[in-house]
């Protein structure tokens, strides 16, 4: 199977910075690198913030769209189809699906914990997140219980070291991909 690689985590979990710094590396020059739909989805039309079933119906339908267009190509991915039925679970009959045939579009899943864990001096909002740690930490294990049963899920502990949370990440990567690790690229 090519690989799809999901990587997935709570409000403040590093997803963005983690897929960013993967795209230096050389070893995944020929991956796809696919960001955030729900934080571009919320930008462009902030009222699906209080249309939650349209708004993840529409998470799934464009991150399928992507993931259609990659053609076979590698990828990795800021959350999956499987992140909008551990939002709103109600998703998954509404679209037409199972979990088991959602597991099986992605090769690996990599879930990065959520700083909210580790206080408040390290979990930030924004106009955007305004989800409270309470909150990402009862996402986080929404995010556990839906993506938790795919074959190659793999948990990164949040941590206070960014440098060390990444490694962390980068490691469990390798591990499912089965690859030697890739030193990254100097920044």
């Amino acid at each position: 199977m090519t690989a799809r690689i999901v990587i997935t985590g709570a409000p403040g979990s590093g997803k963005t910075a983690f897929i960013d710094r993967l795209k230096d590396e050389a070893a995944l020059g020929d991956f796809l690198f696919f960001d955030e739909l729900a934080r571009r989805l919320l930008t462009q039309r902030p009222e699906l913030r209080h249309r939650w079933a349209e708004f993840h119906r529409e998470i799934y339908q464009s991150q399928v769209g992507r993931e259609e267009q990659a053609a076979g190509r590698p990828f990795i991915s800021d959350r999956g189809t499987v992140d909008a039925f551990a939002f709103h679970p109600e998703t998954l009959a509404a679209v037409g699906t199972t979990l088991e045939r959602e597991y099986a579009r992605y090769s690996a899943v990599i879930h990065l914990g959520t700083t909210a864990r580790l206080g408040e001096g390290f979990y930030a909002t924004d106009d955007i997140r305004r989800e409270s740690p309470q909150d990402a930490l009862a996402i986080e294990q929404a995010l556990r219980r839906a993506w938790g049963s795919h074959p190659r899920y793999r948990f990164v502990d949040a941590c206070e070291s960014w440098e060390h949370k990444f490694a962390a990440g980068r490691a469990a990567l390798t591990e499912v991909m089965g690859a030697p690790p890739e030193t990254p690229a100097a920044r």
